[in-house]
């Protein structure tokens, strides 16, 4: 009797099957998994095939991105570029026509500056294994073969599949529930391969949309649109004797959404790492609790803000502190990255003290991306003034109260963070031995109270013209000398007559003999304990 009801149930299964991969056949293309290194070197030679030696595997951001191979020679510089991209958008100005391929198979185009080579295809890290050789007939005639047989196997598992669940629902029996729920949880992985020790392990997970074993410890941090904790994220096998690593975890609300997505598409871009941006790991939806998350590095100095209120630091200090947040906002701004590749401009537009992270060698790290702003050449003058006169009130920089930022010219923007970090590195001078008698820490507009609001920073910044002190105690060092007139020359009420980041960061580097002037002597620390780690997005208007 079993028998007679399975065969039954074949017949009507079979049809089904056919309906189903159909559909299967032409449901969007679920999410990849590819290879996302970016442009780094190789000594691929361009000929039979070569491995990317990328070991960073990312789920690709869009469902119709596919995997993309870049092989580039320009003199004996050979470089492989890994990402990910949508078919239906040109890259480099080119079409990826085998973007259905299941292998990477590289095809040379001309044109391009370089001898370059490019492949794209749809498989899970397909994009690791390059073929410059075209696939031969027999391996076409071998695959087609098997496509009738892959149909059959398909239909086979699916009727079977089916007779499974009618039989059980028919008994009564449970049904099994399904190792994860996505409706509920998606994590998005978004690799950096940054070198910080508190993310040596968590891009190797697993690349999957599982959420991460993660244990929130205390809470470090509490802005207007979000929460920071310090996290445990688990590692390695049970019992070991260092079973966490410790992690930043920060937490939106669901109404919070917005602020959220925009921080997350702004670390998304692989071309912002860098050594003075905070490393990123991933971003994870928490539908059941309404929450998103953003898990980044941890660094247990903390804040920039409450370093400086603990610490009296040397000539030395103020030169590493300055020098790293000039290079981390210059990275920001600038259009192209270290190999010459073009990349999307940022903006901060909330630089200041209590947004820059401290590292274990005194250098800045550059957080809080809430506010930032991709200066995509696709923007309109209309899209830009809708940004708003955004940022926090005691470091706008007079364009920003007035609401004047001149539109027609992307720099405006880029001219507001070099004002905003001017007021931070006169923050870091104040604390610095070498101008002499050292104060308690103030913030910038000190004698203004704690929270102003725009219009009282008008009074201040537009109406008197105002700016924070510089005694001229300070330049009797020669250092000190030159980052007051660094300051003075970005904080300057005109924009277009401030440095550029990128200017401030050689200025910087040209400083580096003068430490010898003054020793290098640690930072002096004012109150001892434990720093920790506060990420503060409030925006106060």
């Amino acid at each position: 009797m079993e028998l007679l009801r399975f065969s039954a149930f074949w017949c009507g299964t079979i049809l089904f099957g056919s309906i189903l991969l159909e559909q299967m056949a032409s449901s969007p293309t679920t999410t990849k998994l590819c290879k996302r290194c970016g442009e780094k070197e190789s000594s691929c030679t361009g000929k039979g095939s070569c491995t990317s030696n990328c070991e960073i595997t990312s789920i690709c951001p869009h469902p119709d991105d596919v995997c993309v191979s870049i092989w580039r020679k320009k003199d004996d510089n050979i470089t492989i570029e890994t990402l990910c991209h949508n078919p239906a958008n040109k890259l480099y100005g080119l079409t990826l026509e085998d973007s259905k391929n299941s292998k990477c198979e590289m095809r040379e185009r001309k044109g391009m500056g370089s001898k370059f080579f490019i492949c794209s295809c749809s498989e899970d890290e397909c994009n690791d294994h390059m073929f410059f050789t075209h696939q031969s007939q027999v391996a076409s005639v071998i695959l087609v073969s098997l496509v009738p047989l892959l149909v059959l196997t398909v239909l086979v598992i699916t009727s079977f599949y089916w007779y499974r669940v009618y039989n059980q629902r028919h008994v009564g029996a449970k049904r099994r529930k399904t190792p994860l729920d996505f409706s509920d949880a998606r994590a998005i992985i978004m690799d950096d391969g940054g070198s910080d020790s508190s993310s040596t392990h968590a891009n190797n997970l697993n690349h999957n949309t599982e959420l991460l074993p993660i244990e929130l410890d205390a809470q470090v941090g509490k802005g207007r649109f979000a929460e920071v904790y310090k996290a445990k994220l688990k590692q390695g096998a049970a019992g070991a004797v260092e079973p966490f690593e410790t992690v930043a975890i920060k937490i939106f609300a669901d109404e919070e959404y917005a602020s959220w997505k925009n921080e997350k598409d702004i670390f998304s871009d692989a071309d912002l790492r860098h050594e003075n941006v905070l490393h990123f790991l991933t971003a994870e939806e928490h539908k059941v609790e309404k929450q998103y998350w953003l898990i980044t590095a941890y660094h247990p100095r903390g804040n920039l803000q409450e370093y400086l209120t603990r610490h009296i630091i040397s000539w030395n200090d103020l030169w590493v502190l300055g020098g790293s947040l000039a290079r981390g906002v210059a990275h920001l701004h600038s259009d192209h990255t270290p190999c010459g590749r073009y990349k999307v401009p940022i903006v901060h537009r909330d630089i200041k003290s209590s947004n820059i992270l401290v590292k274990g060698d005194l250098s800045c790290i550059l957080c809080d991306f809430g506010l930032g702003l991709r200066l995509d050449n696709s923007l309109s003058v209309d899209e830009l003034a809708n940004s708003g006169q955004v940022g926090t009130a005691r470091y706008m920089a007079p364009e920003v109260l007035e609401s004047r930022i001149n539109l027609d010219n992307i720099e405006s923007f880029k001219q507001t963070d070099v004002y905003s970090m001017a007021l931070v590195l006169w923050e870091i001078t104040s604390r610095c031995s070498a101008i002499g008698e050292v104060k308690d820490y103030e913030p910038p507009f000190g004698k203004v109270r704690e929270h102003p609001c725009v219009e009282s920073m008008k009074d201040s910044v537009l109406r008197d013209r105002g700016r924070p002190e510089i005694p001229n105690s300070w330049i009797n060092h020669p250092g000190i000398q030159l980052v007051c007139g660094t300051i003075d020359e970005c904080w300057d009420h005109d924009p277009e007559a401030r440095l550029t980041a990128q200017c401030v960061a050689e200025r910087f580097n040209e400083m580096e003999h003068l430490d010898k002037l003054s020793g290098r002597s640690n930072s002096e620390e004012k109150i001892p304990e434990e720093v920790s780690m506060t990420e503060t997005d409030e925006v106060e208007k």
